[in-house]
């Protein structure tokens, strides 16, 4: 099966300044190669046919890039966010319909995330959920320690979220018992069933998907996955460069 994925690439990447006061999060070189780069070659060696890419900060260097170098083997469409920045919701929203196949399952990847995942068997396994089982979304989830966790119950279901740190929780389930359930970290990589964009009618403009996860959460299945051994790094700082470099030589 081939697949579809939607990179998130219109961030602002305010924690990587000054190097994205002349250039988008996208392109931050990470051992000689933009982020936008690395992500769609692993795509493309783990069989990605069609990817849509949003842009908002410094829109036209993405566009060039992608259109100087045939979107590295991969058709990329381009989701033009540079009148608004719709955050990860609004922007799966605004992407879904670019893509040719509407009823195909799609790989959801944040550009500045590295992993040593096998994403294509990541996404065919995902999309054999969705397809077999009315699933919503299967997201990669990880016992990384942060303040902000997604909630699972025994089946790896999503039933809430927490800030262990605030002691704040969001549930669609009133009766909740958070100590009961399983603490995982979201990776910012899931895949996502394309039906789930008519739950969306009533989300205008920006919004996080999570937050959207979280209010359809009881009425759609949205599932997590943990996979043994997989390593994360979210290159979301200018100290985490050098530390994406090693990664890099490791893991791609």
């Amino acid at each position: 099966m081939g697949m579809n994925a939607v990179v998130f690439a219109a961030g602002l990447g305010t924690r990587l300044k000054p190097l994205t006061d002349t250039m988008p999060k996208a392109m931050v070189p990470v051992g000689g190669r933009p982020l936008l780069q690395i992500l769609l070659e692993k795509l493309h060696e783990n069989g990605c046919d069609m990817a849509v890419v949003n842009v908002h900060h410094f829109a036209s260097q993405i566009v060039d890039f992608v259109s100087l170098n045939n979107g590295f083997d991969v058709d990329v469409r381009i989701s033009d966010e540079t009148g608004m920045l719709l955050e990860t919701g609004g922007g799966l929203k605004k992407a879904l319909p670019l893509f040719a196949d509407k009823d195909v399952p799609v790989l959801v990847h944040n550009v500045d995330i590295l992993s040593n995942i096998d994403l294509g068997a990541f996404y065919s396994d995902s999309s054999s959920l969705i397809e077999s089982g009315g699933c919503g979304a299967v997201l990669l989830v990880s016992e990384r320690k942060t303040s902000r966790y997604l909630l699972f119950d025994d089946d790896m279901r999503l039933v809430g979220w927490t800030n262990v740190a605030t002691g704040q929780v969001k549930s669609p389930y009133a009766d909740l018992v958070v100590d009961k359930c399983r603490r995982l970290a979201f990776s910012g990589i899931h895949v996502v069933n394309p039906a789930v964009r008519s739950f969306m009618d009533s989300w205008e403009g920006k919004f996080s998907i999570i937050d959207f996860y979280l209010s359809v959460c009881d009425k759609l299945v949205i599932k997590g996955c943990t996979i043994d051994g997989m390593r994360i790094l979210d290159v979301g700082k200018l100290d985490s460069i050098g530390a994406a470099e090693d990664f890099l030589q490791v893991y791609y």
